[in-house]
Formats: structure tokens, sequence, C-alpha cells
């Protein structure tokens, strides 16, 4: 498998994502691309100017004790709130949130401030997930569709924490053009014994592989061609399943 960044100018609000994507790489048929989620929301101006925000009591609360300015714990809230979630967790670190967006099926997304951060992006301001990542993704590939001609799955990433391990990996937000998970229940093992309960989650994998070469700092790498995958495509469009909390460990 071959993994090759797509160095890009530094993205602004309006820029036409697709031409500098297309300018900047050679697709493939059968490629899969990788985005950042924080690339895609900049272009489309999802940024969240702080100065703007109302602070409310548990803002301060949760600054005082978890860190970050109030109003930044405040664009968490009012996130968590969109995203149709609830604060889940906290240390003097950080705040943990349990997300439901619109369209996700089956489970949730845990994610640290509601997938909000401030690097790669202006000071004075925060930046999460793109409005409606489901609809990017769609519009995406389908102009690079357009533009190259080539069939071309797309994933949308984001960095994230796991427990209890330090640092962060990634995970695929939403997918088009394959299927997130590869269910290997009812295959057999080396020793014939049949599996009962594995999934591979192929597109966090993907995701995880991708960040690798995108980084997490000042490299200019929103997006990474995954090729020679020999994943197979299909119809699938959207948000990549989860676990109900009450099936989960």
């Amino acid at each position: 498998m071959q993994l090759l960044p797509i160095h890009t100018p530094l993205l602004r609000e309006g820029d036409d994502l697709v031409s500098i994507l297309t300018e900047n790489a050679e697709f493939e048929d059968g490629d899969i691309l990788a985005l950042s989620s924080k690339a895609i929301a900049t272009v489309e101006g999802s940024a969240i100017a702080l100065e703007d925000i109302d602070v409310s009591e548990e803002a301060e609360f949760l600054s005082e004790h978890c860190g970050k300015t109030p109003a930044l714990r405040q664009a968490m809230l009012n996130e968590t709130q969109r995203l149709h979630g609830k604060v889940v967790g906290k240390c003097k670190h950080a705040v943990l949130t349990e997300l439901k967006p619109d369209g996700l099926k089956e489970g949730t997304i845990m994610a640290a401030s509601a997938g909000l951060d401030q690097s790669n992006i202006p000071a004075g301001f925060t930046i999460g997930w793109p409005m409606d990542p489901v609809v990017s993704v769609g519009q995406l590939r389908k102009a690079l569709k357009d533009v190259t001609g080539k069939d071309i799955a797309l994933l949308i990433t984001d960095s994230c924490c796991r427990p209890r391990r330090i640092g962060v990996t990634a995970i695929a937000l939403v997918v088009s053009g394959f299927d997130p998970l590869e269910d290997m229940r009812g295959k057999k093992d080396l020793f014939g014994r049949e599996m009962t309960m594995t999934q591979e989650a192929r597109a966090d994998q993907l995701a995880t592989a991708a960040n690798i070469i995108m980084g997490n700092t000042d490299a200019s790498i929103p997006a990474v061609i995954i090729r020679d995958h020999a994943i197979p495509f299909s119809d699938f469009e959207g948000w990549v399943p989860g676990i109900e909390p009450e099936e989960d460990l």
C-alpha cells in the first residue's frame, strides 16, 4: 500500500479545495483520498471567532478546572449541543464529550472538546468538524470525479485520543465509496476456529496511517492519497458506524 502526501498552500475560507488538490497531485482510478476534517471546515468557513462568544457559568467552571479559556470552553459546549451530545468526563487538562451528530445511525462518537482545537488556525479562533461532513464528502467526491474523470473514494479524518494511552492517532468520521468496516465474523482463523465478533475498522486504520503522513503541526499536508490498498469500492456514504453506549465496554 502506498501513502502519497499532497502538499498544499495554507488553506483559507473560500478556497477551491478540489482545484488545489488536483493541482498538487495526480490521481488514479481506485485511489482513496484521506482528507483532514479541519481542512474542509477551514475552506467552508466553519472557524469560530472566540471574541463573539457569550460565556456561561458552566464554561467558567470548566475553564477553571480543566484548562483553556472560558470562551473556548463555551465554544465546546455550543458545539456539543449542536452535535446532540453531552459532557461525559473531565480532568485537569481536557473535557471528554459524547456526540450523536445528525445522520449517525449507529452509536456515538467520543471526542475531546467536541472535536474543537486551535492548531493550524489563526489566533482568536477555534475550529472543529465541517458543518455536515456527509454532505461535504459527497460533494467533494463528485467534484473530484468531474475534474479528474477518476473513481476516487474519500474519507474524512480527525485526530483522536485513546483510553489510557499517551499520544494521538486518528479516526475516520465519514466515508464515501467503500465500506468502513470489514466483517470477519464467520471466517476462520489459522486453526480453523470461526470468528464470532471481529470487525476490522479499516477506515480508522487508513485514517491513522494517513495521519502519520499529515502530521499535526506545520507540515501543510491536509490530504493523503492511499493507493494499492486492495479495498473494494462500494456505494457506502455516511458516518462510520459506532457502538451504542449500553453495548460498549
